[in-house]
């Protein structure tokens, strides 16, 4: 059976200016660090902030686990589906991410991989 952790909390911002604006304010009230990406900010490793709405009507949830495949099957295995279209890959051809199609109470869920 397949171990899951909480790896993070996705926040759809509406624009790079709000999400920027609530990433910083996360720091500033929790002392966490910002790092800038291309599509978000993380406020610490625990809150991503999107800067433009992306999956989830109010977010997503990323649940970490050591092996994305094997825990894709196994919530297969008990009628899950997931997104196809939503897979990463590392490049060695190791699935690192991937959605499930349905959203809990507005918040997308994707397993991601444990580094």
């Amino acid at each position: 059976m397949a171990e899951y952790t909480l790896a993070h909390v996705g926040i759809n911002g509406a624009n790079p200016e709000e999400a920027r604006k609530a990433a910083e304010l996360f720091c500033t009230l929790f002392g966490f660090t910002a790092k800038e990406g291309n599509s978000s900010i993380f406020a610490g490793s625990g809150i991503e902030v999107m800067k433009e709405p992306y999956k989830g009507t109010h977010g997503h949830i990323a649940i970490g686990t050591l092996n994305v495949a094997a825990a894709q099957a196994e919530l297969e295995a008990k009628g899950f589906t997931f997104d196809p279209s939503t897979a990463k890959y590392l490049s060695d051809g190791t699935l690192n991410a991937i959605y499930l199609t349905d959203e809990i109470c507005g918040f997308a869920v994707h397993l991601v991989g444990k580094k």
